[in-house]
């Protein structure tokens, strides 16, 4: 990529790979018989995009989250196991390091990342604490220069596959006593399950990570110790917005599934149910607009906190009502599994769910009516 982003050549690069890379192995991700994540931003970074939102100076593309967003949307429309992979590494799994890291940490660890070298993961949920992200027992201990991890994280994009690892380690107590480290998977004592068997998404990896007495450098540590659960929702907050992207470019590949079917039968526009499509449509280009929206006010500089909760609890609902508008349209072929229909369903619900579960967004979006 250019010193100076070229957003042409930019839209160029991001059509390239999803033309060349994405589209061709999508069969293949729906029944979770693609390559795996790593392979996946290895050609993202040979496309210069596994470091979209990386300067420059740390061997990225410099771009910004208006790039971030169409990025994710492009590939989702084709593949939304690829876009989830590519969306944790370049967010949740990439922005605490840009945002808490220091000279040290962004030099030794950032050029692997935005060069597709490294695949980065984004350790926070444990298997008992549902939706509190405060509520956790791994625990990272003081030994000397070191902190000595243990504990396991359930549910982690990318398992089992990335090279380095956020984590979120208790070393206090309530919100205060949690702490970020980075954490590479080549150290002793990590470990990973196999991936889950899901619903959808099927070539996303998501597993579990354990981490059995893992020693970890203090310089590894982000931020300072007690900043962990801001680290957290500050990478929750950018996460959203990836993932309300995500979910437009499903919804989006849902309306491309219905008029390809439509097309493929001969079926002409007075035949179908053009009211139903005309809401896919509106809604789908509303939650885009929410999602643009969310990302140009990180660009900003602004709080993005209720922006991207309302850009992620629309964009989300949406993507899986137009999923399902999808299959009903296109039965009753519709009901085999490979169909672009059922795929795009069944991949929309997880987009509810992780990030924070839309429940907890509707949580988000009313605390900040009763403070304002």
């Amino acid at each position: 990529m250019p010193t100076e982003l070229d957003r042409p050549a930019l839209a160029r690069n991001i059509a390239g790979f999803v033309r060349d890379v994405v589209g061709p192995i999508a069969p293949a991700m729906a029944h979770g018989m693609g390559p795996s994540p790593k392979r996946v931003v290895e050609a993202a970074g040979e496309a210069g995009l596994a470091g979209l939102l990386t300067p420059v100076a740390y061997g990225g593309a410099g771009g910004n989250h208006r790039d971030f967003v169409e990025l994710v949307e492009a590939v989702a429309r084709v593949d939304a196991s690829s876009s989830v992979i590519l969306d944790v590494h370049l967010s949740v799994g990439t922005e605490p390091l840009l945002v808490f890291g220091n000279d040290d940490q962004k030099s030794r660890f950032l050029p692997r990342l935005a060069s597709g070298a490294w695949l980065a993961g984004f350790a926070l949920t444990e298997a008992h604490g549902g939706s509190d992200a405060a509520g956790l027992y791994t625990r990272a201990t003081h030994d000397g220069e070191d902190y000595v991890i243990s504990g396991s994280k359930a549910f982690i994009t990318n398992g089992g596959d990335a090279d380095l690892y956020v984590v979120m380690a208790r070393t206090g107590h309530g919100k205060r006593g949690v702490s970020a480290f980075l954490v590479e998977a080549s150290r002793s004592g990590v470990s990973a399950g196999a991936p889950l068997g899901k619903m959808g998404l099927h070539g996303s990896w998501t597993a579990e990570l354990v981490l059995d007495g893992v020693r970890v450098p203090a310089a590894n540590r982000l931020g300072d110790e007690g900043d962990g659960f801001a680290v957290a929702m500050t990478a929750l907050d950018s996460g959203r917005v990836g993932i309300s992207a995500q979910a437009v470019g499903i919804a989006q590949g849902a309306i491309d599934a219905t008029l390809q079917h439509w097309r493929h039968r001969g079926v002409s526009s007075d035949e179908v149910d053009l009211s139903t499509l005309a809401d896919m449509e509106a809604r789908t280009a509303a939650a885009r607009q929410l999602t643009r929206h969310a990302a140009a006010t990180v660009d900003a500089g602004r709080r993005v906190t209720l922006d991207a909760s309302i850009a992620k609890l629309y964009a989300t609902d949406t993507c899986v009502a137009v999923a399902q508008d999808a299959v009903d349209l296109c039965a009753p072929e519709s009901n085999a599994a490979d169909h672009p229909a059922a795929v795009r369903f069944r991949d929309a619900k997880a987009c509810q769910i992780y990030e924070g579960t839309n429940q907890i967004q509707r949580v988000v979006i009313a605390r900040h009516l009763f403070g304002r």
